[in-house]
């Protein structure tokens, strides 16, 4: 069960600039992340994002309206604590990315994926050097040790965005299209609907739940908010 939330307290939420930072406050306050650090990020775009998270809170303040802020707050706390251990878990799914498994039937599936798919790895081979092998079903295929680390070395540095394509890592199951949406290979759209070429092929084929649509949305806008942050200047 959810903890209770809690009650909104503040009138508004600002942003103030300090030592080169950008800090969300509530009224006089600053907001700290649940770890008490200061909830602040480099750029005063991803700032204000998160300020008008806060502003948008009526009565209650509800973290699941507020996917940015809890990215941030991932980040701040565990992301820049401990990124050698984050950026492994990204290498992990470099070994069996979604986009490197195909289905052998319907035809009508195996076509969306190669549309959707095909240019991820092309993109990876031509940007990055890393030349991966498909498999079909889900049989393991061992992927070339040079594509591993080529791919690998593509995986950001800054905590930042590495929690970012972290994030995206995790909600698509493909290191490949989170890496190419920080390279700005796809757009964050354009990854979305690649990573859910088998999930839409499935609800037309057995009609849509109202359940898995709202689990969706969620997700999405867990996705943006990853978007947001590796795009920001």
């Amino acid at each position: 069960m959810r903890p209770p939330l809690r009650r909104r307290f503040y009138e508004r939420a600002r942003v103030n600039e300090s030592d080169g930072a950008f800090c969300v406050v509530l009224d006089r306050c600053a907001v700290n992340t649940p770890g008490g650090r200061s909830l602040a990020s480099p750029w005063r775009a991803v700032a204000e994002a998160l300020a008008i998270e806060w502003d948008s809170q009526q009565d209650i303040i509800d973290p699941l309206k507020m996917p940015l802020t809890r990215l941030a707050n991932s980040i701040i706390d565990g992301v820049t604590q401990s990124p050698s251990e984050v950026t492994a878990e990204v290498e992990k799914y470099l070994a069996s990315d979604l986009v490197c498994y195909r289905a052998e039937n319907p035809q009508g599936l195996v076509a969306r994926q190669t549309a959707a798919w095909d240019p991820v790895l092309d993109w990876a081979s031509t940007s990055l050097g890393a030349h991966f092998v498909l498999g079909t079903g889900i049989r393991h295929v061992n992927q070339p040790p040079e594509a591993l680390c080529a791919a690998r070395a593509a995986i950001p540095g800054d905590p930042w965005r590495l929690g970012a394509v972290h994030a995206m890592t995790t909600l698509t199951g493909s290191a490949l299209i989170a890496l190419a949406v920080a390279q700005e290979a796809l757009s964050v759209a354009q990854a979305w609907c690649a990573a859910h070429v088998d999930e839409d092929w499935n609800m037309e084929l057995w009609g849509r739940d109202e359940l898995a649509l709202n689990a969706r949305a969620l997700r999405w806008a867990e996705f943006e908010a990853a978007g947001r942050i590796l795009h920001a200047k």
